[in-house]
């Protein structure tokens, strides 16, 4: 089993953090990686056993569904339905928590999954620069206003 864990203090309060994190159906939206980002069946972005589907831009597409939201945790949880990459059992969590100091936010990010052996490095280097890019994002979006 790989692992995978990012965390970052983001220039934002933990709300304005929670605000990205929560609208699940939202990535595809300002994360550079992806676009098109929809939920199915036009169920809510926040309710559990939702699945969002949304494009890479350098090709393919992602299926995720939602396993746990939670408002109280500033927690979310999803597993990987479909991905153009030989990987399986992935499963990811984030979670923030309020960093008094400066009003900022804490966030990790971990991800398990399975993945071939000498498929391993690239897969790695690939989650660990999505989780990277989403706290840098948080940060833009403070930065300018969005």
């Amino acid at each position: 089993m790989t692992r995978v864990y990012v965390s970052a203090v983001m220039d934002a309060t933990l709300q304005e953090a929670w605000a990205f994190l929560r609208d699940f159906g939202a990535l595809g939206n300002y994360h550079p990686y992806f676009q098109n980002s929809t939920i199915e069946e036009g169920r809510p972005a926040d309710q559990v056993g939702c699945v969002r589907r949304f494009e890479v831009r350098e090709g393919g597409y992602l299926r995720e569904q939602l396993l746990a939201l939670s408002d109280d945790e500033h927690l979310c949880r999803y597993r990987i339905l479909h991905i153009d990459a030989n990987w399986k059992n992935y499963v990811a969590e984030m979670r923030l928590f309020p960093v008094t100091e400066g009003n900022r936010c804490f966030g990790q990010w971990w991800a398990e999954f399975e993945v071939p052996k000498e498929e391993e490095a690239e897969a790695i280097a690939r989650v660990e620069g999505t989780f990277r890019t989403f706290f840098e994002c948080v940060d833009q979006a403070r930065r300018t206003g969005r």
